[in-house]
């Protein structure tokens, strides 16, 4: 390891970074040093600006992509290699993150998916897990049977995004399918292990192609990936009638305004609703015309 890659990921270490943040980052400045030939620290403001015009424009990455990399850029020339900060932020100019409305499977949906032949049962344990309990695929990955509280009725998260820990919902029925998969496969370090490196969680790839299997096979959309079923998860509360601040801890959101953002619901939900004007009592309007 070069000593300036060790200084980037000390100042990452410092400012708290999750491991996969760290090396999504430390992935970024190596990519734009292969993509020129040469150590990053001899990079121009100038090439930096380029290449990310090239990542726009020739590799057509899409606007998170283009984020991480402009904020992973802009963290190591400021803060390890002390480059002015007006300097990189006229190169490396932020991106405005877009608003994009989070796409859900409806119950069936997920009834469906979660009923796919193709998923062992740990891959279907561990999906059920994520939406019923709206975790993140690296949270999800991360389990011990030690965060399983069950005479709580609790799932307790520990750092989650953003280092945080937190507490989300254990219904009864994932706690009667999660005794079922214990009961088979006997998890000890971690709730979910990986088959292939014994001592260690399945990883986010895994997570993702058992969903993506799972999708194929029932032919539903795949909305994004399996973060969706977060989505579902928050949205079907919602719905449900849970309070948006209580969903906002379920989730682990710092702001309101990003749990804001599941307000929206369903076309099946809206077209049962009645409106204002049912509650009305124009009974004598129609008798006068």
């Amino acid at each position: 390891m070069t000593t300036l890659r060790q200084k980037f990921i000390d100042e990452l270490e410092l400012r708290g970074l999750a491991p996969l943040s760290r090396d999504g980052y430390v992935g970024v400045v190596s990519r734009l040093a292969r993509h020129y030939g040469r150590s990053p620290d001899l990079i121009t403001n100038d090439e930096l600006k380029a290449y990310v015009l090239y990542l726009l424009r020739d590799q057509k990455r899409g606007r998170s992509t283009l984020i991480t990399n402009v904020s992973a850029l802009r963290f190591f020339y400021h803060h390890v290699l002390h480059r002015p900060f007006e300097e990189v932020s006229a190169a490396l100019p932020r991106m405005k993150k877009p608003l994009l409305r989070p796409r859900i499977y409806s119950p069936e949906q997920v009834t469906r998916l979660l009923q796919a032949e193709c998923l062992s049962v740990k891959h279907r344990t561990l999906l059920m897990v994520t939406y019923a309990a709206g975790l993140r695929s690296s949270e999800v990955c991360r389990l011990r049977p030690e965060h399983i509280l069950s005479e709580r009725g609790q799932i307790h998260v520990v750092q989650g995004k953003g280092a945080k820990d937190r507490y989300t919902v254990l219904s009864p029925r994932l706690l009667e399918e999660l005794r079922a998969y214990w009961r088979i496969y006997r998890p000890k370090d971690w709730l979910f292990p990986s088959d292939l490196k014994p001592g260690r969680p399945l990883c986010n790839a895994a997570v993702k192609r058992a969903f993506h299997r799972a999708v194929r096979e029932t032919g539903l959309p795949s909305n994004g990936g399996v973060h969706s079923l977060r989505h579902s998860f928050a949205t079907h509360l919602l719905e449900a009638g849970v309070p948006v601040p209580i969903l906002q801890r379920l989730l682990g959101h710092h702001s309101l305004g990003t749990t804001s953002r599941y307000l929206h619901v369903r076309r099946e939900f809206i077209s049962q609703l009645k409106g204002p004007l049912e509650a009305l009592d124009l009974t004598p309007l129609k008798q006068a015309l």
